[in-house]
C-alpha cells in the first residue's frame, strides 16, 4: 500500500534591528521586538492557525488516519509562547491526538551541523528537552536545517540516538533513483533516509495558484491521482513544504485550504494511507543505502548550502561567528547565550545572497533588508559587538590551543568534582542509615533495661520496717520471790 508522509515546518527568527556601527559597545540589545511581534502575530493569523485548524479537522473526519509532522524551530517556540499563545494550545492539540509527530532540529535553526558538531549536538539535545517541555514527548526523528545532510552527519545522528532522518531528494544525488523509498544512509546504514519529493511538494507550495501552470487548477481527486498513478513498488510520497504554504505563500482565496482538507477523502478511496516519519522508519524497509558526499539541502535550485554559504560575505560573517564559540560554551552568562542561540539563525545569511533570477526573488522576498550588503553590514556591526562582551569573559588573546588545553583541564576537574560530590553523598547517605539504625536499636532493647529506683516513698516505707524489727535492749532480771518469815507473819 502506498503512503504519504506530510511534514511541515514552522520557523521564525529573532530579526535584528538597524544596529550602527557607534552602537557597538554601548548597546547590547540587537532586535527589532516589533517587527518580531508584528510578523509571527500576523503569519500566525493568515496561516499557522488556520492550517493548524484544519489539521485537526482532517484528524477527526477521517477518524484519525490522517497523520502528519511538525517541526518548529526552538527560537519560534519561544516567539509563539510570548506573542501567539493561542498557536501552541493548538499544536498541543494535534499532538495530543496521537496523530501528529513533533521532530528533532537545531533550536536556532542553525547552521552549526555545517561548523560544530559539539554545537550541533548540544542545540538538538536543547530542542527535545524544549518539546518535551511543551508537549510532553521526544521526537523520534531528525530534520535538519533547511533539510541539510550528508553523510559526514550520518554517524553523528545515529549515536545521537535517531532513528531517521528526512532530507532532500535531489536529483544530482538520486540520479535515476526514485524519492519515493526509504533509503539507508551509506556512511551509518542503520540510519534510515525519508527524501523529499520535490516536484509533489512544489506543487503545492510554489504553483498551487499559478495561472500561467499547465496544471493549473490543481485539485485534491487530481493530486492523488498523480500518487495512485505511480508504479506499485514506490512505497512513500514524502510531502515536505513550510506551514506557510498555506494562508501565506498561497493565499486563503486560492482554496488552498479546501484543496488540503479534500485529501484524506479522496487518498481514502484510492487505497493511500497517511504515515508519520517514524512509522515510515520503523515499518518500511530501506530498499538500498544512499551515499551523499557533499551537503545538501532544499533551497534554490541548486539543492546546495550556497543559499547560505555561497559568497564571501556570507563566509566571513560565517567564520567570524563560530570562532567563538568555545569560549561562548564555556561562560554561564545566560544572556550572552541566549544571543548566541539568535545570531546563529540560518536566516541572517540567507538575507546575504546575492543570488539573482529566480532564487534571487525567493531571497529577496523574505529579507527585511534593501540589499545583501546592508544585511552584512548590520549583522557584522551586531557581531563585533558580541564578540566584545564574549572577550570581556574570556579574552581573545587567548591562543586557541592554549583555550582547548584549559578548557580540558576545566572539564577534567568539573569531571573529579562531579564524581567527588557523589561520594560525599553516598557516604552521607551512609551514615544517615547508620544513624536511623543504630537509634531504632536503641529503641527496641530499651525494655530490656533494668527497673530504675524506686521512689522515695518506697525507700520510708523500707526504713519504717526496719525500724519496727529491731531488737529491744535487754532488762534487767527481776529477783525471785522468797517465802516471808514467820516473824514477818505475826
Amino acid at each position: 500500500m502506498k503512503a504519504i508522509c506530510f511534514y511541515f515546518q514552522i520557523h521564525q527568527p529573532f530579526r535584528l534591528k538597524r544596529y550602527r556601527f557607534f552602537d557597538i559597545g554601548n548597546d547590547h540589545y540587537y532586535y527589532d521586538d516589533f517587527a518580531n511581534d508584528d510578523i509571527i502575530t500576523r503569519i500566525a493569523h493568515k496561516s499557522y492557525i488556520p492550517a493548524a485548524e484544519s489539521l485537526l479537522r482532517m484528524i477527526e473526519a477521517s477518524g484519525r488516519k490522517f497523520k502528519c509532522a511538525i517541526s518548529v524551530s526552538g527560537v519560534a517556540l519561544e516567539q509563539i509562547e510570548v506573542y501567539v499563545p493561542e498557536l501552541l494550545d493548538l499544536l498541543k492539540k494535534l499532538v495530543a491526538t496521537g496523530c501528529v509527530e513533533i521532530l528533532a532540529e537545531t533550536y536556532a535553526h542553525s547552521l552549526s551541523s555545517l561548523a560544530d558538531p559539539e554545537e550541533f549536538a548540544n542545540q538538538v539535545k536543547v530542542h527535545d528537552d524544549k518539546v518535551n517541555e511543551l508537549f510532553g514527548v521526544r521526537p523520534k526523528v531528525l530534520r535538519n536545517t533547511e533539510l541539510i545532510y550528508c553523510d559526514d552527519l550520518a554517524p553523528q545522528i545515529l549515536a545521537m540516538g535517531y532513528k531517521g532522518v528526512i532530507t532532500e531528494g535531489a536529483k544530482h544525488i538520486l540520479g535515476w533513483k526514485s524519492p519515493n523509498y526509504v533509503y539507508a544512509a551509506a556512511s551509518a546504514p542503520k540510519l534510515k533516509m525519508l527524501l523529499k519529493n520535490d516536484k509533489l511538494s512544489d506543487d503545492i507550495t510554489f504553483r498551487f495558484s499559478n495561472t500561467n501552470w499547465s496544471e493549473y487548477p490543481l485539485t485534491a481527486d487530481k493530486y492523488i491521482g498523480w500518487i495512485a498513478d505511480t508504479p506499485d513498488e514506490e512505497q512513500i510520497f514524502n510531502l515536505f513544504m513550510t506551514m506557510e504554504a498555506f494562508g501565506e505563500l498561497q493565499n486563503r482565496d486560492s482554496g488552498i485550504f479546501q484543496f488540503l482538507e479534500a485529501l484524506p477523502r479522496f487518498a481514502a478511496e484510492r487505497g493511500i494511507e497517511f504515515i508519520t516519519p517514524s512509522e515510515a522508519v520503523s515499518k518500511i524497509k530501506a530498499v538500498a543505502e544512499l551515499g551523499v558526499p557533499f551537503p545538501m539541502s532544499w533551497a534554490d535550485e541548486a539543492r546546495d548550502t550556497s543559499a547560505w554559504l555561497g559568497n564571501q560575505l556570507q563566509k566571513e560573517a560565517f567564520d567570524k561567528l563560530y570562532s567563538v564559540a568555545e569560549r561562548v560554551r564555556l561562560c554561564d552568562d545566560r544572556r550572552l547565550k541566549q544571543d548566541w542561540y539568535y545570531l546563529q539563525a540560518s536566516d541572517h545569511f540567507f538575507y546575504m545572497s546575492t543570488k539573482h533570477q529566480a532564487d534571487g526573488e525567493i531571497h529577496s522576498l523574505y529579507s527585511p533588508y534593501d540589499s545583501p550588503y546592508q544585511a552584512f553590514t548590520n549583522y557584522m556591526n551586531v557581531l563585533a559587538d558580541f564578540i566584545v562582551r564574549v572577550e570581556e569573559q574570556y579574552p581573545l588573546s587567548i591562543e586557541n590551543e592554549e583555550l582547548n588545553s584549559l578548557l580540558t583541564t576545566i572539564r577534567n576537574q568539573a569531571r573529579e568534582i562531579e564524581t567527588l560530590n557523589k561520594e560525599v553523598s553516598s557516604m552521607r547517605l551512609n551514615i544517615e542509615h547508620y544513624n536511623e539504625e543504630h537509634a531504632l536499636r536503641e529503641k527496641v532493647a530499651e525494655p530490656e533495661a533494668k527497673p530504675a529506683p524506686k521512689k522515695p516513698r518506697a525507700k520510708k516505707e523500707i526504713k519504717a520496717d526496719t525500724s519496727v524489727s529491731k531488737p529491744k535492749k535487754a532488762s534487767k532480771p527481776r529477783p525471785a520471790k522468797t517465802k516471808q518469815t514467820p516473824e514477818k507473819e505475826k
